[in-house]
């Protein structure tokens, strides 16, 4: 018996990167994995990775497995996509909000269209699907909402702007920052029903296509943190107590150093 045998995952972004790698262990744990994104064999990114790519994954691990193409910044895709995973398997027990968009432009300068596409994606989507899935849930008497947030998140030391190799992170940041009070405040709501409701950050940079693309980091960096530690901390906060390690945001290496027992339970393999 697998950790999440039985239960129902929905993770977005999950075409490539971070969303795949969790999409992938999830599965090799039991259980069955909705995948959403835009990219898909029909209409591909600029990236590598389909949406098709990762159900193969999935399967290949033991999972069963659905695509469900979408646009997180319309709200009737974000419905669409939850009712997709509630007709196929009837439910949804983890909630991953993995999927991001970020432009490197100054915050005096960047185009407000643009900073509300970042916001849509990574704060206004999480809310909404958060909202969907809740109610089955507490009804349900427990659930798992996991926001993959950043370090951007942080307030940095002077000067009080982070920059990379493309540019400033002030508005991925403030989405971040947004994204992780959310999180603490649904932890507190959600409490007293079975909810729990975390934020997980990488410990260092994690080398994504989407990363390295932007040149921020190279894909064969020593120094990097490879994608499944963050698969890894995902699986430990999915299967915790729901009032274990809810309403807080963890950094991945630091979790999994102090739960890698719970990696071995019940045959895991991530």
């Amino acid at each position: 018996m697998g950790l999440l045998e039985g239960k129902v995952a929905l993770v977005t972004g999950a075409s490539r990167g971070i969303g795949a790698e969790i999409a992938t262990a999830f599965a090799r744990e039991g259980a069955s994995v909705v995948v959403t994104a835009r990219s898909t064999a029909e209409a591909p990114g600029r990236l590598d990775g389909t949406l098709e790519e990762t159900v193969a994954a999935v399967e290949a691990a033991g999972g069963a497995g659905l695509a469900v193409p979408g646009d997180l910044t319309k709200p009737e895709d974000r419905e669409r996509i939850v009712r997709a995973a509630q007709e196929r398997f009837g439910k949804v027990d983890v909630l991953v909000n993995n999927a991001a968009l970020t432009y490197f432009i100054p915050a005096a300068e960047i185009p407000l269209k643009r900073a509300a596409l970042m916001f849509d994606i990574q704060v206004h989507a999480p809310l909404h699907l958060s909202q969907l899935v809740l109610p089955g849930m507490r009804e349900r008497g427990e659930g798992w909402i996991l926001n993959i947030t950043s370090l951007e998140a942080e307030d940095p030391e002077l000067p009080p702007s982070r920059f990379n190799a493309k540019g400033t992170t002030t508005v991925y940041g403030m989405c971040k920052a947004a994204m992780e009070r959310m999180t603490s405040g649904l932890a507190a709501e959600g409490y007293n029903d079975g909810v729990s409701v975390t934020a997980l950050r990488p410990g260092g940079l994690v080398p994504t296509p989407g990363i390295v693309f932007h040149g921020v980091i190279k894909a064969d960096d020593p120094n990097a943190e490879p994608p499944e530690y963050m698969a890894k901390a995902a699986l430990i906060l999915a299967t915790s107590a729901p009032a274990e390690l809810t309403g807080d945001v963890y950094e991945s290496t630091a979790l999994v150093e102090a739960y890698a027992s719970r990696l071995t339970v019940g045959g895991a393999r991530v």
